[in-house]
């Protein structure tokens, strides 16, 4: 089991590094400014709801936990 549970806590933590990589560079500048969310700016306040955005994660968590699971059950 040591070796299974390494193998994916190194292959989540290069995800990380990946993402994180992508985010300090610029080429996720595009998230949270797609068509959909709601960003309202007034003199003292501003409220911003990521509606797209979230349902964007949404669909990527579930169709990476739905193929995490497959891979497991084989």
């Amino acid at each position: 089991m040591g070796k299974a549970v390494g193998s994916w806590l190194m292959a989540g933590g290069a995800i990380l590094l990946a993402v994180g990589l992508m985010a300090w560079s610029g080429w996720l500048s595009w998230f949270g400014r797609l068509p959909g969310d709601i960003r309202i700016e007034g003199q003292h306040a501003r409220v911003y709801i990521p509606i797209t955005s979230m349902i964007l994660v949404s669909v990527f968590l579930n169709l990476l936990l739905y193929l995490l699971l497959f891979l497991l059950r084989r």
